[in-house]
Order: C-alpha cells, then sequence, then structure tokens
C-alpha cells in the first residue's frame, strides 16, 4: 500500500498544530510575565505603606529649650520622608497638661504628654484619647544654686520656688511633690510659674532659689548652668515616692528612679541622685486616620538614633516597651505597625 500521500497529509495537519502549540507557549508566557509585573507592582505599593490623607497635620510639643520642643522639631523634619505630601507644624504649648487639651479639642492632631498628665484628664474628649507609642521617661529634677542650704524639698519652705507654668506636667508633678512633702504652695513658699524657658537665667541671676523640672535626661538648658563653671546642684527627691504612691492610686504613674552619674556630670560630683521618673507617650485620639497613624508610628521607631544623637532621651525609644501606653489604649493603626513588626 502506497502510504506516501497520507504522510503528506499528516505532515500538512502538522504545521498548524505546532504553530498553535507555539501560539499558546507565547500566550502562556505573556501571562507568566504580566503575573510576575502584576506581583512586582504590589510588593512596591505594600512596601510604600498604608494610604492616608494630604492634609495637615499639627504636633503640640511644648516650652522653648525643653525637651518636648527639641524632640518635636527633630520629628518634623523625619516626617517629610514618611509622610510625602503631608504639611506637619508645630503648636508650642506650657507642656503635658495643655497638650492633652490640645488635642482632644482638636487644635492639634497628635502630641507628646506625661503619663500622668494623661491619667490626670477628666475633660470632654477623654474616652476618645489614644496612644501611638511610649517614648522615653522624663525624670524630675529639683535645681538649686550651688551653695544653697536646699537638701530636700521639705526645705524649700519661704523660698522663691519656679514650679512650671499652668498647663505644664511640671506644674502638675510639682503641686503633688509639695503635698508629699508637707507643704502647702500657696502659703508655705512663694511660687513663680516659669518653665525650663526662663527659670535657669532666674536662677542664675537671683530671682529664683529653686526650680523643679521633668524632662527627659540629659536636658541641654539644666547642662548649659554648670558651664563653663559649675554653679547649681541638683537636690534628691527619692525620699518623697512612698509619699506620693499613699496619696493615691494615680500616683502609681511615678517610679522610683536614680538619674545616672553621667546626665550632669559637672553637677553631681560624679555621683547618681534618688529622683522620680514618669513615662512619656505619644497621644492621639481615635479620630486620626489609621494610615496615617500606622506611617507616624514606625517613623517614631525608625528615627530613634537619628534624632537620639541630639535629644538623648529619644535613645530610650524601644520597639519592645513601646507597646505599653497605660493608661490609653493603642490607636488602630499603631496596632497595625505592631504586628507587621512582631517577630
Amino acid at each position: 500500500m502506497d502510504l506516501s500521500h497520507l504522510g503528506g497529509r499528516l505532515r500538512r495537519l502538522g504545521a498548524p498544530l505546532r504553530g498553535r502549540v507555539a501560539a499558546r507557549r507565547v500566550l502562556q508566557g505573556a501571562l507568566a510575565a504580566a503575573s510576575a509585573l502584576a506581583l512586582l507592582v504590589w510588593w512596591l505599593l505594600a512596601s510604600e505603606g498604608p494610604s492616608y490623607p494630604k492634609a495637615p497635620i499639627s504636633l503640640a510639643t511644648g516650652v522653648s529649650n525643653g525637651v518636648y520642643e527639641k524632640y518635636g522639631v527633630l520629628l518634623k523634619a523625619d516626617l517629610r520622608t514618611a509622610l510625602p505630601g503631608v504639611r506637619v507644624g508645630l503648636v508650642h504649648t506650657a507642656g503635658s497638661v495643655e497638650n492633652i487639651e490640645d488635642v482632644v479639642s482638636g487644635r492639634a492632631d497628635f502630641t507628646i504628654a506625661a503619663a500622668d498628665a494623661v491619667e490626670a484628664y477628666h475633660g470632654p474628649g477623654k474616652n476618645d484619647l489614644r496612644a501611638c507609642a511610649r517614648l522615653y521617661d522624663d525624670y524630675m529634677q529639683l535645681v538649686v544654686p550651688r551653695d544653697s542650704r536646699v537638701q530636700s524639698t521639705r526645705d524649700l519652705r519661704g523660698l522663691r520656688v519656679g514650679v512650671g507654668q499652668a498647663g505644664s506636667g511640671v506644674n502638675l508633678i510639682t503641686r503633688r511633690l509639695l503635698t508629699a512633702a508637707g507643704l502647702d504652695i500657696d502659703k508655705d513658699i512663694t511660687a513663680v510659674p516659669v518653665g525650663i524657658d526662663q527659670a535657669p537665667s532666674m536662677l542664675l541671676h537671683g530671682k529664683l532659689d529653686a526650680f523643679f523640672w521633668s524632662g527627659g535626661l540629659p536636658t541641654a538648658a539644666v547642662a548649659a548652668m554648670a558651664a563653663p563653671v559649675d554653679r547649681i546642684r541638683l537636690v534628691q527627691l527619692g525620699d518623697l515616692v512612698a509619699k506620693l504612691h499613699a496619696m493615691g492610686p494615680e500616683m502609681a504613674y511615678y517610679r522610683q528612679a536614680m538619674m545616672p552619674a553621667d546626665a550632669y556630670p559637672k553637677v553631681q560630683d560624679g555621683q547618681a541622685i534618688a529622683t522620680i521618673a514618669v513615662a512619656n507617650l505619644l497621644v492621639t485620639t481615635d479620630h486620626a486616620n489609621a494610615g496615617l497613624v500606622q506611617r507616624l508610628t514606625k517613623a517614631v521607631i525608625d528615627s530613634r538614633d537619628s534624632i537620639g544623637k541630639v535629644v538623648h532621651a529619644a535613645q530610650l525609644v524601644d520597639l519592645r516597651t513601646a507597646v505599653f501606653t497605660d493608661p490609653l489604649p493603642l490607636h488602630e493603626g499603631a496596632e497595625r505597625y505592631y504586628r507587621s513588626v512582631k517577630p
């Protein structure tokens, strides 16, 4: 039987088949390339982080020369990269108490406030408050001239004392410390409502006998008072911790702490100073956009080292402790960030 004509027919049928196979392979390759491209685009978008509104935001800080103010200035610079398209403004305030009022009233979107001041606030919007992170601890500092007779808070009786501005966390703690020491702020001392922007100069010029300050270590304005010669001394406050705690459960946010000897080397004569400390929180409200908060929280953690070169207290910002924001719950956006980096 002659099968030559059958072979030719099969060859003619095979050509279209081979073409369809080749076309299918080309199509499969194109689909694979498209899938890879889509995956790459998704990855790039995901790496940029969550979406967020581009509206301006504001951060309430504190008084000039204070740690809050310096921290805010440096964080604002980092947020230019972390929040492209968002203009960040700084609101200068008296401190923690005023900061909380500014956030709940909408005058500021974010702020830094001490945990004791957050607990003490009982005004409108308290239940709306949320935390992004625990930052660093403030240390209470009682500063006097080098030759002062003051050895404890009780020795301030009859003296002119800087007690912090109204609306500041310093003023809140100072009132409580004086009460723990058995002193009436209105009767037993001459209370002068000044903060770290004015108190150092007033002390050095004889217009104050002492002043209280609560801030991260070291506070530049305090360190500057020891140069070029040692003109000041720090007074221990450790004897008041137990008495503070006995005043009520809201005093639990104060803990006993030692101001390390190298905080102010020229002031402390190589000695650690017993005092009290309280945690600082980055605060907002539950109205803040979750994507914005997630990005901002990430920026706070990521900027620890760069900010810490200038504001040494910021070196203590730690991912492991940032979630402990008592008395406030974490904001939803902050929770998302911490979950994303959980090992």
